[in-house]
Formats: structure tokens, C-alpha cells, sequence
């Protein structure tokens, strides 16, 4: 295995004067906001799109546009950020940062001025949510290279918090801001990312320097394929495996699913086998046996999995169930319930920047440690609380989670980042992504799972009672309680009114109070609360064993504060890493000059 010719950028952060680190912070952390305000303000605006398109996302032929429209754009983002990483570490990161700006602008304006109706409409919006997919997927590859590359490493905590922050309340703010624009106008919420867009393409171009180190080397092709292959193939079974099948209520016994999660495992341990072959892989597994790498990226996935499903149960939490009960008619609760889950945001907002900066002086480790452990904490805390909580305590938990959160959030993006060699800040910020990324969806899986199965044991039943009290035959009632479990979760999830969109004819032959009673918002509230805690308890129990998990992954990394050796980057001139840079390229320098080993 040969090494890869390395060479300098045409310039170094120090050349560009010292307020070009925090043009490169403002606008990387302006891309992962409005990347992120994306990827969530289409979950929240999914009932406002249908009506728009004039399609039903109940109906069983139209489950997998909502499921596309809902994972689209992390699937992309999960399968590609690695390659587009690799591509910022040959080429130059600022200039495939600056291309993806320029595709998630370019895609915005087209998902805005979708102007046809039906599954047309479906498939042209999810079409360009995937190309919006693979701009963010440029953007969140290299924008954390961007930083480590402009900021000393003794200052990379504080940026990697700042950017954090944008990354995580971008994802809340895209909750409020779809739920006050989509009952205005629906291709409002594709809108409002185009001048944002416009102004960081241009800015990006214009201001965005490659001041890290390029290398050249070989596209590994077969690597990508793979890669690329069986990712896909495992989170379309995912994806898949939450809808029902046959007679079940999900589809895990589903073959085409099966096959699709094991012959995409099969895919990768193929591609495994090709990184340890190729001259340039696309995953370098030699960063593996760099302990903080290893062990921080592991914290992450655990943590990325047990609060990745968080946001779903809790839109479907207050918009299924207690916003109705407490007087919110279904129409209002998707921006309620943005507005009620605040608290983490504040939380996050809080603790991710000031534990960035202290884990700069003092460490990561007992950062990254205790932020897991009280996020774990947190969900003990949701599984104990009742159905029908008092809003005050449900807040001060998810300010806590918050806080717990970008405790460990951004001391863990910046301890893994400094872990690594300079000439691979690109493919190691793409790997962790892909990590985080391909979590969320697999979350996302796990979470539905976990409450469909904790739902169907005792929703059946509920249903059938409920029903039949309020007047319904048995015939009908029966009809409905069989219903798949997921329909009920999607109903809620969306702000529709359940009964509502299950009854059908059944609810015709009833009196009006009947339907009024089984219609209204203290019916179905009340019917599934018990039922919904079975499966609250089971998800939240899951996600505090993948905390905990965390924290311990977390004890193993080098979490200790920058030493006399890592200090001296701050003071290390332009000229004197370009010189190191050319020696290390000529075999006559150690690579521990710049920054770390360089090993393929």
C-alpha cells in the first residue's frame, strides 16, 4: 500500500488574517443550520404537503411516499457524507463545501415550485429532497474539517459547539418555522432556505479558503459501490421494516426486508475487505487504532441511537395524546408541539458551546462522560412520569436532556476531529457523520418498533371497547381495532385526528353525539394512553442502555487537556507547516509534524 502524494493548500488560516477562522465558523455554522431547519421542517409540514398534493398518506399505497418524504434526505446524507469527505481531503474542502451550498440552493427553489398534484407531486418532491440530501451531505461532510482546519487546536471545542448548537436547534427550529408557515402556504417551507442559500453560496465562494492539506490519490471506486450498496439496502429494510406485512404490524418477517438488511450487512463486510486492499480507501480503518477515534465515534453512534428516535415519540406524544387532551384541536398541535419541546432546545443552546470551550482547557472526557449519563438519567425520568404529565416537570426533563446533550455533544466532535492525522480531517469528519446519520434512521426503526410492539399488545383490545361503548357495532369496532398499529402512530404523528381517519363508513351510521364523542379530543386521548405507555417504557428503557453504553465508550478515549505539544499548533507559522508538509512528502520528516500520522 503506497502513500498518497500529499499537498499544501495555496494558503493557511494564518495568511488570511486573524478573523478568518470566524468567517469560516459563521458560515459553516449558517450551512448546518438551514441543512438541519430542513431536514426537520418537512416532518412537522407533512399534513399541510398532502392536503396541498391532494394525497392521502394513510392509505396504504401512499405509506411509502410519507416514509420517503420522512427519510429521504438522512438516507442520502448517511450513504454519501464519507465520499464527499474524501473528495474535500483530494480536492479541497472549502471548494465541495461550497458545492453543496450551491445544489441544496439549487434544489430548494425546485422543491418550492412543485406545481402538479398526486403521487406526480410525491415523487418530485422526494426526487429533489434527495438531491437536497446530497447539498447537505457536502455541507456536513466538510464543514467540521473547515473548522479544525482554521481554528488551533486549543480553540476547535468552542467552534465545534457553536457549529453543534446550529446543527441541533436547526432541527427545533425547523418545527416552529414549518409550523407557522405550511398552514400559511406549503412550498413556503422549501422558500424560506433560498436567499439563505443564495447569500452562503456566494459568501462561501467568495470568503472560504482550503487552508488544510490536499492529497492526491485514487477515487477507491469499488469502495464507494459498496459502501454506497449496502447502507442503502440496510436502511431501505429499516425503513421498510416499521410498515406492516401481511397480517403483522411491521414487516421484519417481511423477505424483501430481510433480504435487504442481511445482503446489505454481507455488502459491507465485502467493502471491509476491500479497504484493506485498495491504495486509497474510502474508510481509512487504520483511524480505528487512534483510541479517542475509535472510542469517541462509538459514544457517538450509542448516543446518536438513543436520542435519534427522541424527537419522533415526542411529536407523537404531544400530538396524539396530550396537546388534544388538553384542548388543542389536532390542527393546531403539529406547531404546538414544536413550541412545548423548547426546553431541550434552550437546554442544548445552554450547555454545547460553554462545555466546548471548558473541554478545551480541561478535557473532553468528563464532559462527554457525564452528558451521556445525564441524558440516560433523563429518559429514566420520561419512563416515570405519567401519560397525562404536568407540563412544568415534562419541561424541566427535556431542559435536562438538553443540557445533557450538548454536554457531550460538542466535546465529543472535537475530541474526535482532533484525533486525526490533517490530511484526513475530511474522510474522518464524513465517517463520523455517516455514523450519527445512519443512527438516526436506524433509531428512527428501533423506535417505532419498540412502540408498535408495546401498542399492539393492548391497543387491540382498548380500541374494540372503546368503540363498542360509544356506539359502534361489534362488526365495525372489530374492523378498526384490527387495523395496523403504525396507521394509528403515523395518524398521530401528523396531527391528524385518528378516529377520524380510520372510522370511515363505520362512523355514518351513528348518531351525531356518537361521532362527536368518538370524534372529539378526549376519546382517543384517553383510549391510548395506557397502551402508549407500555411503549414509551419499552423505547425509553432502550435509549437509557444506549446512554449508558455511551458513557462507558466515552471512559475510554483520551479525553485529557491540549499538552505543551498540541499548544504549539496556535503559534506554528503558515511557513513552517507548508515546510513540514513538503518534508513529510518527501519522506523526510516524521509525520508527527503535521498533526498526526498519516496511514493508509
Amino acid at each position: 500500500m503506497t502513500t498518497p502524494t500529499v499537498r499544501a493548500s495555496t494558503a493557511g488560516s494564518a495568511d488570511l488574517g486573524p478573523h478568518y477562522k470566524w468567517i469560516a465558523l459563521s458560515n459553516t455554522t449558517l450551512g448546518m443550520l438551514i441543512a438541519t431547519i430542513n431536514s426537520s421542517i418537512v416532518l412537522i409540514a407533512l399534513p399541510d404537503i398532502f392536503k396541498g398534493i391532494g394525497l392521502n398518506p394513510l392509505e396504504s399505497g401512499n405509506t411509502s411516499y410519507l416514509l420517503w418524504m420522512m427519510m429521504g434526505f438522512l438516507v442520502v446524507t448517511a450513504v454519501l457524507v464519507v465520499s464527499f469527505g474524501r473528495l474535500g481531503d483530494m480536492f479541497g474542502r472549502a471548494r465541495m463545501y461550497n458545492l453543496g451550498f450551491a445544489i441544496f440552493t439549487i434544489s430548494s427553489v425546485f422543491l418550492a415550485i412543485t406545481w402538479f398534484d398526486g403521487p406526480a407531486a410525491a415523487i418530485w418532491l422526494i426526487a429533489w429532497r434527495i438531491v437536497q440530501g446530497i447539498g447537505g451531505a457536502f455541507l456536513m461532510a466538510n464543514s467540521s474539517a473547515i473548522l479544525t482546519d482554521a481554528f488551533p487546536a486549543g480553540q476547535r471545542g468552542l467552534a465545534m459547539g457553536i457549529n453543534g448548537v446550529a446543527a441541533i436547534a436547526g432541527s427545533f427550529l425547523g418545527l416552529l418555522v414549518g409550523g407557522v408557515l405550511a398552514p400559511i402556504q406549503w412550498h413556503y417551507i422549501f422558500l424560506v432556505s433560498v436567499p439563505f442559500g443564495v447569500v452562503g453560496t456566494v459568501w462561501a465562494y467568495l470568503k472560504l479558503r482550503d487552508t488544510g492539506v490536499r492529497t492526491r490519490a485514487k477515487m477507491d471506486w469499488w469502495g464507494n459501490v459498496t459502501f454506497a450498496v449496502g447502507l442503502v439496502a440496510i436502511l431501505v429494510g429499516i425503513t421498510y421494516g416499521i410498515q406492516p406485512y401481511g397480517s403483522s404490524d411491521m414487516g421484519w418477517s417481511n423477505p424483501w426486508v430481510l433480504t435487504a438488511i442481511i445482503g446489505g450487512l454481507v455488502v459491507l463486510g465485502v467493502f471491509v475487505y476491500i479497504e484493506t486492499k485498495v491504495e486509497s480507501p474510502l474508510f481509512e480503518l487504520s483511524l480505528f487504532e487512534n483510541r479517542s477515534f475509535a472510542f469517541g465515534n462509538a459514544a457517538n453512534l450509542m448516543g446518536s441511537i438513543g436520542r435519534g428516535g427522541l424527537q419522533f415519540v415526542l411529536i407523537i406524544w404531544l400530538q396524539g395524546i396530550w396537546l388534544p387532551q388538553h384542548g388543542f384541536d389536532y390542527s393546531r398541535t403539529p406547531l404546538w408541539a414544536g413550541i412545548y419541546m423548547l426546553p431541550m432546545t434552550v437546554g442544548f443552546l445552554l450547555s454545547a458551546p460553554l462545555s466546548g470551550a471548558l473541554s478545551d482547557r480541561f478535557g473532553a472526557k468528563g464532559f462527554t462522560t457525564t452528558g451521556m449519563l445525564i441524558t440516560a438519567g433523563t429518559f429514566g425520568a420520561l419512563t416515570a412520569i405519567p401519560v397525562d404529565f404536568g407540563y412544568w416537570a415534562f419541561a424541566l426533563i427535556l431542559l435536562i436532556n438538553g443540557i445533557g446533550m450538548g454536554l457531550f455533544s460538542s466535546p465529543n466532535r472535537a475530541l474526535v476531529m482532533n484525533s486525526l492525522p490533517i490530511t484526513s480531517r475530511g474522510s474522518g469528519a464524513g465517517m463520523m457523520t455517516t455514523f450519527q446519520n445512519a443512527s438516526m434512521v436506524l433509531s428512527i426503526g428501533l423506535f417505532f418498533s419498540l412502540m408498535i410492539a408495546g401498542l399492539s399488545a393492548h391497543l387491540p383490545a382498548a380500541m374494540f371497547d372503546g368503540l363498542t361503548a360509544g356506539g359502534m357495532t361489534g362488526e365495525s369496532a372489530q374492523g378498526i381495532a384490527q387495523l395496523p398499529t403504525v396507521g394509528i402512530l403515523f395518524a398521530a404523528f401528523l396531527g391528524y385526528n385518528p378516529i377520524q381517519q380510520v372510522g370511515g363508513d363505520a362512523l355514518h351510521g351513528l348518531s351525531q353525539s356518537s361521532i362527536d364523542h368518538l370524534t372529539g379530543l378526549e376519546f382517543f386521548p384517553h383510549l391510548i394512553s395506557d397502551p402508549f405507555a407500555d411503549g414509551l417504557s419499552a423505547a425509553f428503557t432502550f435509549a437509557l442502555i444506549c446512554c449508558v453504553l455511551g458513557a462507558i465508550f466515552s471512559l475510554f478515549t483520551d479525553g485529557r487537556r491540549k499538552g505543551k505539544a498540541d499548544s504549539e499548533e496556535i503559534h506554528e507559522s503558515v511557513g513552517e507547516e507548508l515546510a513540514a508538509v513538503a518534508a513529510l512528502a518527501s519522506g523526510e520528516a516524521p509525520s508527527e509534524l503535521i498533526d498526526g500520522p498519516v496511514r493508509r
